[in-house]
């Protein structure tokens, strides 16, 4: 296949999946056979495309234009194809854990789940394949309606709150500063397109870019910088799957991916290196330690992983504000880091209630003993996720105190050093509650709460086991392979010398 049918393909697959689950939706079995496959054939044409990757006869698929020079585009360049890598590679694995959750949860609507889940993966496909910002921000909406019913899938009344919040935040970011920067770019430029180096140097001073970068960074809300983080937590109301798609393998890295794509291929590294992106820098800065500090408080599980991940997308933001090549080398590698740490974490949340029916730190002391490779696997992904070596999720700190310190930016410096202290003060517990926390007594006061979506408590399925230690491992994985990631995206953001 050339490089036009495989850029097709990784596309249209998965709404193809999408419709012959819903053909066989009578079927369980089918069906999630059907998914699985899917999933395994994503990541076959994902990987097809990486390997056979060549910049020097990359050229854009046109599918259609709709004004002259407004035209609706493929294009295959690097930091696009690790974004597909990442969402391809973790479809499978979420699918398989998926299906080990929904029936263990004796679930309703499962064939408008793994057609949601698949229609979102098409759409994260187009977003990481899209060759300008007219492209992007249409498939961008796409995904945002396509997770909509997976929020608010138990349609309980909190699921439904929860997700009219998401749906609000998503839209109204979108719809007003994200549109407003895309027209505004057009307006300036005349083109949409991305392009090394940039389109706007020259374009407007630097003071209006300034502005056009916050528009930009607050407009791409799936990149939750605070203060317009709230439909994050909200969102926790959906299915632990959910939630993992959301934080690991789509929703929030699809934001961040935009964010390290405007600045490469709309702004230059160079422009906002230049000063455009200081404030930005106090701002996401600020963002990670106030979400550190939030997610120590949190009792709930899934908020405290919540908020986890809204400080750890703040470094992708941090990255990009900072405007040099190893720092946008940061970001790209805590966009494939934190998937894989995060979504262990997610995984091992949903399997803690899985097993246990406990869903709260102050609920789980001793639960060690019952799912011990679990929670082996939930430490391997905190660490990843804290930026400890040997696992992946440490080059991007590494490489951001480094981009910090080049700038000769001490208190950033201090920052990215106290958030690492943070990171382990709200995970790390949660490994030593379960392990070296004698188990509470059976009294009224340490009685999970229940809701009508749950089950009894059992063994937890194998196949919301697999996924999780498959996925820690990866961490040590990464931490190996990051050099050749790097490698592959350093012609394109000017990283001349790999650190």
């Amino acid at each position: 296949m050339t490089q036009h049918e495989l850029m097709l393909a990784a596309v249209l697959l998965p709404f193809a999946t999408a419709l012959l689950i819903i053909i066989c939706g009578r079927f369980p079995n089918l069906r999630e056979a059907v998914t699985l496959v899917g999933a395994g054939g994503l990541a076959l044409i994902v990987f097809k495309l990486i390997s056979s990757f060549d910049a020097t006869t990359a050229t854009p698929l046109v599918l259609a234009e709709i004004l002259p020079g407004f035209r609706v585009m493929l294009r295959a360049e690097p930091i696009g194809l690790v974004f597909a890598g990442v969402a391809a590679g973790l479809w499978g694995l979420n699918s398989l854990y998926s299906i080990g959750y929904m029936r263990a949860e004796h679930a309703p609507r499962q064939t408008r789940f793994y057609a949601c889940f698949a229609v979102a993966l098409g759409s994260a496909m187009a977003i990481a394949l899209a060759g300008n910002l007219a492209t992007l921000f249409v498939a961008y909406e796409a995904l945002t309606f396509a997770t909509y019913p997976l929020v608010v899938h138990w349609q309980t009344e909190g699921a439904i709150a929860g997700a009219r919040r998401y749906l609000a935040y998503l839209l109204a970011t979108s719809l007003v500063p994200f549109f407003g920067a895309i027209v505004w770019t057009w307006i300036a430029t005349g083109t949409l397109d991305f392009t090394p180096g940039g389109i706007l140097d020259g374009k407007m001073d630097d003071g209006l870019l300034a502005i056009l970068l916050f528009m930009f960074a607050y407009g791409v809300g799936k990149a939750a910088l605070m203060p317009m983080h709230g439909w994050l937590p909200a969102a926790m109301v959906a299915p632990t799957p959910v939630s993992a798609l959301l934080h690991a393998v789509a929703v929030v890295k699809a934001g961040v991916f935009t964010l390290l794509k405007i600045a490469v291929y709309i702004f230059g590294i160079e422009v906002i290196g230049r000063g455009v992106g200081d404030l930005l820098v106090v701002v996401a800065a600020a963002s990670v330690i106030a979400a550190s500090l939030i997610a120590m408080t949190k009792d709930d599980l899934k908020a405290r992983l919540a908020y986890s991940t809204v400080a750890q997308l703040a470094m992708v933001t941090l990255a990009v504000a900072l405007g040099e090549p190893i720092a946008i080398a940061a970001g790209i590698l805590q966009l494939v880091m934190h998937a894989w740490g995060k979504i262990t974490l997610f995984f091992g949340a949903g399997a803690i209630q899985l097993a246990t029916h406990k869903k709260k730190l102050s609920e789980i002391a001793g639960i060690g003993a019952k799912v011990p490779l679990l929670m082996i696997a939930f430490l391997f992904g905190s660490l990843s996720v804290a930026g400890l070596p040997p696992f992946g999720g440490m080059w991007p700190k590494f490489l951001l105190l480094e981009a910090s310190v080049d700038r000769h930016m001490v208190v950033l410096t201090v920052c990215l050093g106290l958030s690492t202290l943070l990171t382990l003060g709200y995970l790390v517990p949660i490994f030593i509650q379960a392990f070296f926390r004698k188990p509470h007594d059976e009294d009224p006061h340490h009685l999970p709460e229940k809701d009508e979506h749950h089950h009894e408590e059992g063994s937890l399925p194998v196949l919301a086991l697999i996924p999780p230690v498959v996925t820690a491992a990866g961490c040590v994985v990464l931490f190996i392979a990051a050099p050749a990631i790097l490698g592959f995206v350093a012609p394109v953001i000017g990283l001349g010398v790999l650190p």
